[in-house]
């Protein structure tokens, strides 16, 4: 059976090239244990695979346009694999280089990885899912019906939205003026990531405590959400790393906002995201005052539904031809955004793989052409995890900008620590 690739997955396919591989990562770290066994860990996944029907298909072209398709027996072991690392830097190294590697359009769009042991016990396993496949939000739905062990707590309803709340096409149309004012009216400078980018891939991550973020967030007069603070983190350090070499550029971020509807099948309903843009006042010295500068943008561009309507325009620009491709081009320079920092709700309860539990979960998107740096971010039950990556030719010493963004933490949380605490 033959089911074409929604607009939007088709999209991201076209994107792949020699420099962009087009998927993403979730790494998980187990604490110490025994080590897992691959083959339980294969006829695991190989049992568990059905409850993800995307996970067994393939991408087909048969002059039609792509198109998903049953793929048969699926060879487990093509899929799960090992790979030696035994420290942190040699753990960076490996998934650095499966970012690089494309997946085999010939097979199901996702690979497993084990790697380690590390010297200290843990263990990690790197997934990776093709953008096509998977968004955010159903690339969590994976892990939860593929790899981590079974529970009983709902899925996070976090970027999942009520379809009766939904705006009227009317009204979406009647506001679209204003959202392009806002969303794409106001370019910054020349990105400092505005350069041409390689196949190769270095990755650096960082943890903020979740429930600490939330406090902070609490703390402001007008209550700054998880994200928001994720947001006050990344532009925190890049205002330091920029200013190491001399400058703090007017800088955009693209935040990627969830379509997703309450009732769907998140598993097989591929991309349903849209984007603001927001200004990361890199200008602003004090940490604080940048988070509530970037938490009233966030809750303007909430309110005024403007990811939806540009989800609207879009979707009606795709069949305009030459004038659609040229606004989408219009909206990915980077003049317009300079990165682009994803935030998705992972797993809220605690998790195990093997019978491990999984203390730490990140996330790696690809970077673009034009935009060298990539920032994303996953929550667990107890740890906010970010990820950068980077062409490392374009954008090198990324463990740099993963320390920065620890001591942007800190200043936020000690900016809000009781007297004396």
């Amino acid at each position: 059976m033959r089911e074409p690739l929604s607009p939007a997955d088709a999209r991201i396919l076209a994107l792949e090239s020699d420099t962009v591989r087009g998927h993403a990562l979730k790494l998980l770290v187990l604490e110490p244990g025994d080590v897992l066994d691959l083959e339980t860990v294969r006829a695991s996944v190989a049992e568990r695979l059905a409850a993800f029907p995307r996970g067994r298909q393939v991408v087909v072209d048969d002059g039609e346009g792509p198109a998903w398709a049953d793929a048969g027996d699926v060879d487990v072991a093509r899929h799960v694999r090992r790979h030696p690392a035994d420290d942190p830097a040699a753990l960076r190294a490996v998934v650095g280089r499966l970012m690089s590697e494309p997946l085999d359009r010939s097979l199901p769009l996702w690979t497993i990885d084990l790697v380690g042991p590390l010297a200290d016990g843990r263990e990690a396993i790197a997934v990776r899912l093709h953008h096509a496949l998977a968004d955010g939000l159903t690339a969590v739905r994976f892990l939860e019906s593929v790899i981590f062990e079974p529970h009983d707590a709902p899925a996070h309803a976090v970027g999942i939205r009520d379809p009766d709340a939904r705006p009227t096409r009317w009204s979406e149309w009647e506001r679209m003026p204003l959202t392009l004012a806002r969303e794409l009216g106001h370019p910054g400078s020349r990105s400092p990531f505005d350069r041409p980018i390689s196949a190769r891939r270095a990755l650096a991550f960082v943890d903020v405590p979740l429930a600490e973020a939330r406090a902070v967030g609490a703390a402001r007069r007008e209550h700054a959400t998880v994200n928001d603070v994720l947001l006050a983190v990344i532009a925190g350090a890049l205002r330091r790393r920029l200013l190491d070499h001399g400058h703090a550029p007017r800088m955009n971020a693209q935040v990627p906002v969830s379509l997703h509807e309450r009732g769907e099948d998140a598993a097989a309903s591929g991309n349903r995201d849209s984007f603001v843009d927001v200004s990361l006042h890199l200008e602003e010295p004090d940490d604080l005052r940048r988070l509530d500068l970037l938490s009233a943008q966030m809750r303007a561009r909430k309110h005024a539904h403007d990811a939806r309507s540009l989800d609207e325009l879009f979707h009606a620009l795709a069949a305009a031809g030459p004038v659609g491709a040229l606004a989408r081009g219009l909206a990915d320079d980077p003049r317009e955004f300079a990165l682009a920092i994803s935030n998705v709700p992972g797993p809220r309860v605690p998790v195990a793989v093997g019978g491990r539990r999984v203390g730490h979960v990140y996330t790696s998107s690809e970077p673009g052409p034009r935009h060298a740096l990539r920032v994303a971010a996953i929550s667990n039950d107890r740890w906010l995890g970010v990820g950068f990556c980077v062409d490392p030719d374009a954008v090198p010493d990324v463990e740099l900008l993963a320390d920065a963004a620890h001591d942007a933490w800190e200043a936020l949380r000690e900016g809000t620590a009781p007297a004396g605490s």
